[in-house]
């Protein structure tokens, strides 16, 4: 299938060096830190509903479109062929936590395919779940590639490498079936012609191409409305759709942004982070796509970017506010416990 080259309608979005969209960090009152960055929202048509910032600018998405990354072993066929049950469709899109769940599901996945945690191409780094990794330290437990936040992203690569009827070793490689795949499957799905450009390495190590966040947003809404899709497409897309609204807790984890809020919105919105600020958001409710990255990459100004946003759109109405305060507003507490200040859209960019 070729990519699909969108020009996205954009009347609205400023394209420069200012970036309008900020969040603040106070104490006793006072602004102390800022965090800016830059978001858009796109329609399933490719027009901008609404920008700040430099929409326009080259992103590496990194996690935040494992779902695309994913699409091509569930497109394929492969998903079936494996046998993938709906919580292993999710863990293939998720940044988990590394929880005991999280690397049951993985070790299962390969299985399935009957491969091992050697055959995986991440990496290992302990859980990002504070108490699952002081467990495995107290027992003198090492991680493992299992543990790794993109072990089922990479075990969806594997089931697709054999599917494709090729060597399963080097799938990360850029020039492997698999990436190819993915390749197309992120020109098609963004409206974008990435030949030519040259991909960034992820930390697990799979390429990371950059791609306008206009781009991204407009490839989310798809997710969200895949109307003027292939069936086949339209149809695997619906599948990972039922899969992570079914099964939040494999998309993060405990206590997680994307986990927590989806949990909160049910199938309002799929919330994908990605590492140094990227979020993205399908919002099928709305034919929406949501696109932002917080400029300094810190996770604390990104959810808060992402949780306004959503109070924008209107996805977050009065009845979730309780629930979402702890990213909507957190409060900053000091040693103490005591309240000493919050975390806050600016005025100046959006208020409620």
């Amino acid at each position: 299938m070729p990519h699909d080259h969108v020009t996205i309608s954009n009347s609205n979005a400023y394209h420069g060096d200012v970036h309008p969209l900020t969040v603040e960090v106070t104490r006793n009152g006072i602004v102390e830190s800022r965090h800016r960055g830059s978001a858009v929202i796109v329609d399933v048509s490719g027009s901008v509903q609404d920008a700040w910032g430099d929409s326009r600018q080259p992103t590496y998405p990194r996690s935040a479109i494992k779902a695309i990354q994913a699409l091509p072993m569930v497109e394929s066929g492969a998903a079936a062929a494996a046998g993938f049950s709906d919580a292993e469709i999710a863990l293939a899109c998720s940044s988990h936590n590394g929880e005991v769940g999280h690397t049951e599901t993985a070790s299962s996945m390969l299985h399935k395919l009957g491969l091992g945690e050697a055959d995986l191409e991440c990496g290992s780094h302990w859980p990002y779940h504070e108490d699952t990794a002081r467990k495995m330290a107290k027992y003198d437990v090492a991680p493992s590639q299992l543990h790794n936040n993109c072990s089922g992203k990479h075990c969806g690569m594997l089931a697709l490498a054999k599917h494709l009827g090729g060597p399963t070793k080097g799938y990360v490689n850029q020039t492997h079936g698999v990436q190819q795949s993915i390749l197309g499957a992120m020109e098609q799905m963004c409206g974008v012609d990435l030949s030519g450009v040259q991909p960034g390495i992820d930390g697990c190590s799979a390429p990371n191409w950059p791609i306008p966040l206009e781009n991204l947003a407009y490839g989310f809404a798809r997710i969200a409305d895949p109307k003027d899709l292939p069936q086949a497409r339209a149809d695997a897309i619906g599948w990972i759709k039922r899969a992570v609204f079914a099964n939040p807790f494999m998309v993060a984890g405990t206590g997680r942004f994307c986990t927590e809020v989806m949990k909160i919105l049910g199938d309002k919105a799929f919330i994908k982070t990605g590492a140094e600020g990227v979020f993205c958001a399908s919002l099928p409710e709305y034919g929406l796509g949501i696109a932002l990255k917080c400029d300094d990459g810190a996770t604390r100004g990104s959810e808060t970017m992402m949780a306004a946003l959503l109070r924008h759109v209107g996805v977050l109405d009065d009845a979730h506010l309780d629930a979402m305060a702890p990213w909507l507003n957190p409060q900053l507490k000091n040693r103490a416990n005591k309240t000493v200040g919050d975390i806050r859209p600016a005025s100046s960019w959006l208020s409620f």
